[in-house]
């Protein structure tokens, strides 16, 4: 079927595209190699936790993070890494794709509506997952290169909460894609740019502040996680309580 060019579905991929960090998954996979120590992997892992904990978007935080990300990688043959991500798709990220996301993005894909990853992690790893799934692109943090070397530096900024909405505006412009026509799917209120960029916005298993926004806009919302007993019993309750008293919030009061 012929794309439809002025419409596109945007999703985030850690949470919700795959079950965990994708980033985590190449800092795993690598260490397993013998590219680093297990200090080397622990800094890592402690930037990333680090990072996913904030409740806010800390500046302080998200540089730690990205100095991380890119430190880990840097040093190494493109290639090599290529090669490597490969390995890794098969090993880690396959395994843990949300069957649920990837039948609503296959979906866009039938109705000839372009998809597109949007994510944190580097982009040439996003990309890879992009092409596995056989979606149209991906958008990620790009790591800079020289001579076929990552130099262990970023490309612009880490492509995270208002920089993820920047990124597909930018896209669109390019594309002569219509936003107000478009959907995006995210697990994470940080993600709130880049769901309110576009006409359609969705929550997949949205964390408790992304769920509360999302019930009270009455946007869809998909959870394919095996809930817990209390997890399914309550939580559905604590949502709907919280969105009614924010509907009943003045508008003007609300963010």
């Amino acid at each position: 079927m012929a794309l439809t060019q002025n419409r596109a579905a945007f999703f985030d991929v850690d949470n919700t595209l795959i079950r965990g960090s994708t980033l985590y998954f190449l800092g795993r996979g690598m260490y397993q190699r013998g590219f680093f120590t297990k200090k080397d992997i622990s800094r890592f892992v402690l930037a990333n936790l680090r990072f996913r904990l904030t409740g806010k978007e800390n500046k302080e935080e998200i540089k730690r993070f990205q100095d991380a990300a890119t430190d880990f990688i840097g040093g190494h043959s493109v290639k090599d890494i290529g090669v490597i991500a490969q390995e890794i798709y098969d090993e880690y990220v396959s395994p843990k794709m949300w069957q649920g996301t990837v039948d609503i993005a296959e979906n866009h894909m039938r109705n000839g509506e372009e998809v597109w990853l949007v994510t944190a992690a580097p982009e040439d790893m996003a990309t890879l997952i992009a092409k596995r799934l056989g979606f149209t692109g991906a958008l990620g943090s790009k790591a800079e290169t020289k001579d076929g070397i990552y130099t262990g530096a970023m490309l612009g900024e880490l492509l995270h909460g208002k920089e993820k909405a920047i990124a597909i505006q930018k896209l669109a412009k390019e594309k002569g894609i219509d936003l107000s026509q478009c959907y995006s799917y995210s697990d994470s209120h940080n993600d709130l740019p880049l769901l309110l960029a576009v006409g359609h916005p969705s929550a997949i298993n949205p964390d408790a502040i992304l769920g509360i926004r999302a019930m009270a806009e009455g946007w869809p919302i998909h959870d394919f996680r095996r809930a817990r007993i209390f997890t399914k019993a309550f939580s559905p309750i604590v949502i709907r309580i919280a969105a009614l008293a924010t509907w009943l919030t003045p508008r003007r009061k609300r963010s």
